[in-house]
């Protein structure tokens, strides 16, 4: 079977369709059509074979590679997008709805519009509609998104200094937690665990996998180990070091030591305060 990968978003979600029996290389823009229409993205996977069993639906075919006539339509539908986003922008204030316009969308084929917008509770906006369907004349969609979506669409600088991962290569958003936070021994000080969006930051995912594998092996805070100067509890970890602090049960000294030198008598558990999860709803 043979695919190829398209993504209509710079940092957006990849998309497999039939190449039939043209050949696709990587950067070549092509005709597709979808859900929303008749559209336009960037091949990021190249002509590949792959076993049939991998997808179960049937993929749709291209329509073409993209002509000049299509690139031409592409730029005048972004001159129409900003039209349409100021517009909307006039329309919402006229009617006086509680809501934040993020990004107009256009389709190839000028079969419909999305706008795309933020909001506190749920909004009437059948009039905005119909205002909307009478100046462009074609199919309105409007589709309220979160703001984790909307840092994603507007793009910015992170506290790192680089561009938002969101908007610069993650596809797809991945699950974040605060006990991931916990876990890394970073500050549960909100302002230092969010991003601009307001939730907990993407990042702190990548490296996720290599902590659970260094809390495999070392002992948390509050277990019970036994060292070369007695038995203790652990009250301090280090995991990149692999090194404890360990208060001795006998002469109530701390001592320092490493993971491999002590034995693990009874080990802790990672437990997540009262007070640290009011910050569940960084995870929202």
């Amino acid at each position: 079977m043979n695919i190829i990968g398209i993504r209509f978003k710079s940092a957006g979600k990849v998309y497999y369709f039939d190449p039939c029996d043209t050949e696709c290389k990587k950067g070549d823009m092509v005709v597709v059509t979808t859900s929303r229409g008749t559209e336009c993205g960037e091949v990021v996977i190249a002509n590949k074979q792959i076993d049939e069993k991998e997808f179960k639906a049937k993929l749709k075919p291209i329509v073409r590679i993209a002509t000049d006539e299509d690139l031409q339509t592409i730029e005048k539908n972004k001159q129409r997008e900003q039209q349409a986003f100021k517009i909307c922008e006039e329309k919402i204030a006229a009617h006086k709805l509680n809501m934040k316009l993020v990004d107009v969308e256009c389709t190839l084929d000028n079969s419909k519009m999305l706008f795309y917008f933020t909001a506190e509770n749920r909004v009437d906006f059948r009039a905005l509609v119909k205002d909307l369907a009478f100046i462009f004349r074609t199919r309105i969609e409007l589709r309220q998104i979160g703001i984790r979506d909307q840092a994603k669409m507007i793009g910015g600088l992170g506290v790192c200094g680089r561009p938002y991962c969101c908007s610069e290569f993650l596809g797809d958003f991945q699950p974040v937690s605060v006990k991931m936070a916990k876990e890394q021994g970073l500050s549960l000080n909100p302002t230092k665990i969010s991003g601009a969006c307001g939730r907990l930051m993407c990042c702190l995912k990548y490296e996720q996998d290599g902590y659970d594998e260094l809390l495999k092996v070392t002992p948390k805070v509050g277990a019970t180990v036994k060292t070369a100067e007695g038995k203790g509890t652990v009250v301090e970890v280090n995991l990149l070091t692999g090194r404890l602090s360990v208060k001795i049960d006998k002469s109530d000294a701390i001592i320092s030591c490493l993971k491999d030198d002590v034995k693990v008598i009874r080990d802790s558990h990672i437990k997540i305060s009262k007070e640290e999860k009011e910050l569940k709803k960084l995870e929202e």
